[in-house]
């Protein structure tokens, strides 16, 4: 405490400090808010990479086995044998 403190002085600070406090409170919140929302967002499109990482396995599965069963050009008799 100061030795110029009255107590009209001690009000206003005391104003301006629950006035920094409950505005750091509401950013505090909003940054809450923000974070979970990046969170949600976050697992949505981890989800989404998931899906279509399977769906690439999948066509690259069956583009294999398509190469497979398809005939080769190297495999093949000439028409004259």
């Amino acid at each position: 405490m100061r030795k110029d403190d009255t107590p009209s002085t001690l009000d206003s600070r005391l104003e301006a400090l629950e006035s920094r406090i409950a505005h750091q409170e509401d950013w505090l919140d909003t940054l809450d808010r923000a974070v979970a929302q990046q969170e949600r967002r976050l697992m949505h499109l981890e989800h989404l990479s998931a899906l279509m990482q399977e769906k690439i396995r999948e066509q690259q599965l069956a583009r294999q086995d398509d190469e497979a069963a398809a005939p080769r050009p190297q495999d093949e008799v000439p028409p004259h044998y």
